[in-house]
């Protein structure tokens, strides 16, 4: 394999044509004349039945060597080959399609029918597959994501881990040769990226099918046979995972980093204690209780100190009770979101929401600054009377500091410029033709009387707040951003505002590492110098248990659980039933637990760090 590579990695030569399911050949590609390349002299070879990950920082040019793999674009220079067909070559990009699926990040461009069956069926159909075999292949894809119970409904009730299922299902009944999944795990919960891979593996195992993974977690790249890393267009390392993550520096300088428990293996290292670098938090585990029994350690960490309790006046806090919420009411796609919650969050947190796929995180917030209204606060509601010897029915209520959102004359203008959110899809919230006009859009609505001036001033504020240049993007379309940039620009217009509450649906799911570290140090800022609270939802467990002071869990449209997340981890089965994970330190405590250490920890990677260094403090004269 060749590349014009100058650091990292240097990738084999590979010439052999026998064996390669896809090939490029100084591939440069460029979305118009003014950009720089978007891929840049690229060579690369893919062996039939390999597994191949791709990471890259935003805009690195992952997306783009997919899109000219199942020929969705054409090479500007070089040719790009696969089973032997060149994709430039008369009616070839069709050919090359039927063995090239591929999963996009968002699913909703993937979405073709208004009900599921007849979306994941479409593929088949179109290769005239036999009608038979068409309902085999939508039954084995549905269960293969564990979708087979939503084979009826539609596409448009499901939330967007749900579709996200979907449209890998819609790929899997046309059996490719090749599948391509571009950041297509972002919005699935913990257990649901574990089942899709588990497919994908398996695929890849037992059927032969190569795979082309596009990915920002570091711990999916793990599980293939060889990981390229991209940047600015080029292939700059390449090599099996453990090689390429043995190069922290080099990662750090394409704006990656390691996976998480290698942070924590290099901190260790650089303590003094000899673990080996690791990949599973079960050896790391491993690596030090035989430290621990090596050197006489201590067994019993220092005890956690909790953070102090807060000073805030709680006139921001949070009440909800008996909220329930049912989409498509009295029709055949009825589908009850939320059933019955009860919680309470208090002004000054950093507050987490999680829970798997579908469990109705995302409707719950949406209730926050009523773009869902209760019923009793709808124009035309009528309350019901109860029938004789029969209790009233027990309605929702919302408090949210003054606002009672039950109370048909609650000012609801005021309240969502109080209660600003950003969507999973930041993309979807912008519309308008600059990035000056979209972020001021708010603020012209919420304040009828600000002056050209003070809009200006304020519009400016909020970019520069996000870490955007202002005279660089104001007169730019939003929608000429980067993915980052779209993040950001999205975030700026609710903040605009200066809202009391942020609540952000998935504020960093498909960003590369350095993007999302960047857009927590923002959200903290933020929360430190004027938002009284931060409500995040994720399915990211490090990201719950690195950012947030309390984390509300839940399940089937219900609050399993509510707690500071270093107490929540700590109920790892109880997670796991719930269809959650845990933080990769939580399951190195509990191997440790085995082995008789306890670490008494929050989780964070940083503290988990430092409460095992602390076992090796004092050698012999710690051991008990």
């Amino acid at each position: 394999m060749e590349n014009n590579v100058n650091s990292g990695l240097e990738p084999e030569k590979n010439t052999a044509e026998d064996g390669i399911a896809v090939k490029f050949d100084h591939v440069t590609f460029s979305y118009d004349e003014q950009s720089a390349p978007a891929v840049k002299d690229v060579s690369l070879s893919v062996k039939k039945g390999e597994f191949l990950a791709v990471i890259g920082h935003n805009g690195s040019g992952k997306s783009t060597l997919a899109r000219l793999t199942n020929a969705l674009l054409l090479p500007d220079k070089g040719s790009v080959n696969v089973f032997g067909m060149d994709t430039l070559g008369g009616k070839n990009p069709v050919a090359v399609r039927r063995r090239v699926g591929m999963v996009f990040q968002n699913p909703d461009n993937q979405m073709v029918a208004s009900i599921i069956e007849d979306d994941v069926a479409f593929g088949p159909e179109n290769l005239g597959i036999e009608r038979g075999e068409i309902g085999r292949r939508i039954e084995s894809s549905l269960k293969a994501v564990g979708m087979e119970a939503y084979r009826e409904g539609t596409p448009s009730r499901l939330s967007g881990g749900q579709k996200q299922r979907i449209a890998i299902a819609g790929v899997l009944a046309i059996k490719p040769d090749v599948i391509i999944l571009d950041e297509s795990t972002a919005m699935l919960d913990p257990r649901g990226r574990r089942e899709v891979m588990e497919v994908v593996a398996r695929l890849n195992r037992e059927e032969g099918m190569t795979v082309i993974l596009i990915t920002h977690f570091m711990e999916e790249a793990l599980l293939a046979d060889r990981t390229i890393v991209m940047n600015r267009g080029e292939i700059v390392m390449e090599g099996t995972p453990a090689e390429i993550f043995l190069h922290s520096e080099r990662l750090e300088a394409y704006n990656l980093s390691l996976p998480r428990i290698g942070v924590i293996c290099k901190t260790l290292q650089r303590a003094g204690i000899a673990v080996a670098d690791c990949l599973e938090p079960e050896t790391l585990a491993h690596e030090i209780a035989e430290q621990v029994q090596a050197r006489g350690a201590k067994r019993v960490s220092s005890p956690y100190i909790p953070a102090s309790s807060d000073n805030n006046s709680h006139e921001w806090d949070i009440d909800i009770k008996d909220l329930t919420f049912t989409y498509s009411a009295k029709s055949p796609f009825a589908s009850r979101a939320l059933q019955g919650i009860d919680l309470h969050i208090s002004e000054g947190e950093f507050f987490g929401i999680i829970g798997h796929t579908g469990s109705g995180k995302s409707t719950l917030v949406q209730h926050l600054n009523a773009l869902i209204k209760l019923p009793q606060a709808q124009k035309k509601y009528r309350p019901k009377k109860p029938k004789k010897g029969q209790p009233a029915p027990v309605l929702p209520q919302i408090h949210v500091g003054r606002f009672d959102l039950a109370d048909k004359k609650c000012d609801f203008i005021k309240l969502r410029e109080s209660v600003g959110m950003v969507f999973q899809y930041p993309e979807y919230q912008l519309f308008a033709e600059t990035v000056f006009d979209d972020v001021a859009f708010g603020l012209k609505n919420f304040r009828k009387d600000i002056t050209k001036e003070q809009t200006e001033a304020a519009v400016r504020d909020a970019v520069e707040m996000v870490g955007l240049n202002y005279e660089e993007v104001k007169g730019k379309s939003p929608f000429d951003l980067s993915g980052g940039q779209k993040r950001r620009a999205a975030i700026a217009g609710v903040i605009v505002t200066r809202p009391h509450i942020l609540i952000l649906d998935e504020p960093a799911a498909g960003l590369d590492p350095l993007g999302k570290k960047e857009i927590m140090e923002l959200l903290h800022k933020l929360h430190r110098e004027w938002c009284s609270t931060v409500i995040i939802v994720s399915h990211d467990m490090d990201e719950i248990a690195d950012n947030c002071t309390m984390a509300a869990v839940i399940s089937e449209g219900r609050v399993a659980d509510c707690a500071a997340p270093r107490e929540l981890f700590a109920k790892a089965e109880e997670l796991d039933a719930l269809g959650l994970d845990v933080p990769l330190t939580a399951k190195a405590c509990a191997e440790l637990g085995k082995a008789g250490i306890k670490v008494d920890t929050d989780f964070t990677c940083e503290d988990f760090a430092a409460k095992a260094i602390s076992l090796f403090e004092g050698g012999e004269e710690s051991a008990q």
